[in-house]
């Protein structure tokens, strides 16, 4: 049901004049979505506190709550049409009226790590694009028929979410950076593996999906206490974006996941100066996917003491700059910068080499990124002593990856068995930092291990051959002939 509904919004939205892409549709759904889930919880938190004899105090106040502007309700359960706006009543309401209110609880909230204050935030950063309040009442409705009361509700509507977003990826105006493929995510997560209690912070943080499988991996990772529960909750992820629409599904991704009010801030995490970053500032786990390709102003260079117009690269160093001794990362990053010549590339890799212990090195294969373009490695360190011995992981497959044929878990089941003891295979190999040039620190260590295979040819070619073979036998046999 879930997943027409969303399809159904999609068919609204197009029709439309000021939603032109799946970016536009994610937007207007997630702001509409957030609006009922609100509900919802509010709901279930009143509903508990009664079970517990406690009066519950709404956030939202009673004129701008779900059921009274957006579905007021008949003594049947049924939309009441002579109460509910539509029109150019609706879209008035809702521009003039309920932003407006909204956007006020960014003030007014307590602490930044509490739901009101993500309510004024996100409201801050939104506009309604719906130009029809006759579209915007049918988008309502579709969406009131939605349930985000029990875990099979929230994990099944996280899911089509999740769908939207990889969507984006082919809906023009850099969508695709959005979305890094689940099942990498997943195998980095796993990899690293992060445990209750370590702060988790991803400071390109997009739609969030590494903090969202984060957050699932610790979830299912054992039988959770209360305080281990709450713990997961207020304590455990962090994540910084630029970019308005990437933070407000971040906030909503995280927030359908299952992280009701989540510590993800709006802001440039480059504009950061290195140097003002203390020990109380600093991470256990660092899970990121900086955007490839990206430039930097000469001011935000100022910054970091590596001067680079590449954005990855200050990302790189930011990440360094802000583990914890003995902190965890697992970063993906262009291929290219294993080889770059330039001096903020070499400076860089000796930074990593000498500041990090650079464990492991995944290297993936074209396509992984649909739409991008370009071939990534995956970075796997450890903040504190330097690097000795770098494992190497080439994902071989034998099939081109796209569109219709991604990347899965299945691909990189090999990989995550073999990294637990740094195994050798065809496919992996170690190298001693000692062995590594120690002015280019150069990391595009080639793959000693691979067979070359020579390739099969075709029925075709082998009859072909053999023709030629039998003529070539038989104008030997008929110079011989003639000799005689």
């Amino acid at each position: 049901m879930f997943e027409q509904t969303f399809k159904n919004i999609d068919d609204i939205l197009h029709k439309d004049a000021g939603c032109s892409s799946e970016l536009d549709y994610v937007e207007q759904t997630s702001w509409v979505l957030f609006l009922k889930y609100l509900d919802d919880l509010e709901k279930d938190k009143k509903t508990a506190a009664e079970l517990t004899g406690k009066t519950y105090t709404c956030i939202i106040a009673p004129d701008y709550q779900w059921n009274v502007w957006a579905t007021p309700k008949n003594e049947i359960g049924k939309l009441d049409h002579h109460k509910a706006l539509t029109g150019d009543d609706l879209k008035d309401f809702v521009d003039h009226e309920l932003f407006p209110y909204l956007k006020k609880f960014k003030i007014d909230a307590i602490s930044a790590d509490t739901i009101e204050y993500k309510i004024g935030e996100i409201f801050n950063e939104l506009k309604n694009r719906i130009q029809s309040g006759y579209n915007l009442r049918e988008v309502i409705n579709r969406i009131d028929e939605l349930r985000f009361r029990t875990h099979v509700e929230k994990h099944e509507m996280s899911h089509l979410y999740e769908d939207k977003i990889k969507n984006m990826g082919n809906a023009g105006r850099n969508g695709g950076e959005y979305y890094t493929p689940r099942p990498l995510i997943k195998t980095i997560v796993k990899v690293v593996a992060p445990k209750i209690g370590d702060k988790i912070y991803d400071g390109a943080a997009g739609s969030a999906g590494f903090l969202c499988e984060a957050f699932d991996y610790l979830k299912n990772s054992k039988s959770l206490s209360t305080s281990e529960r709450d713990i997961l909750q207020k304590n455990t992820f962090y994540g910084k974006e630029k970019k308005s629409l990437a933070y407000i599904i971040g906030i909503m991704n995280m927030i359908l996941h299952g992280v009701e009010a989540p510590n993800i801030v709006h802001t440039n995490t480059l504009a950061e100066n290195l140097a003002d970053i203390q020990d109380k500032d600093r991470y256990d786990v660092v899970l990121a996917n900086p955007p490839f390709g990206g430039k930097e102003q000469t001011q935000v260079q100022l910054n970091f003491p590596i001067k680079t117009g590449e954005t990855a690269s200050l990302f790189l160093q930011h990440f360094i700059k802000i583990l914890k001794a003995g902190g965890k990362a697992g970063v993906i990053i262009k291929n290219t910068f294993l080889s770059n010549t330039d001096n903020a590339s070499i400076s860089l890799r000796k930074l990593l080499l000498e500041n990090c212990s650079l464990h492991t090195v995944l290297d993936l294969p074209g396509g992984t990124f649909t739409g991008a373009g370009v071939k990534t490695v995956v970075l796997f360190f450890v903040k504190g002593a330097s690097t000795e011995n770098v494992w190497f992981y080439q994902l071989n497959l034998d099939r081109n990856l796209g569109k219709t044929n991604s990347l899965n878990e299945k691909d990189l089941s090999e990989f995550v068995e073999l990294q637990k003891t740094f195994a050798d295979s065809e496919n992996s190999w170690s190298i001693n930092a000692k062995d590594i040039d120690q002015i280019t620190f150069d990391l595009s260590a080639k793959n000693p291990n691979k067979k070359i295979e020579t390739a099969l040819r075709q029925p075709k070619e082998i009859l072909e051959a053999m023709k030629a073979l039998d003529k070539e036998s038989a104008e030997i046999m008929d110079s011989i002939a003639e000799l005689i």
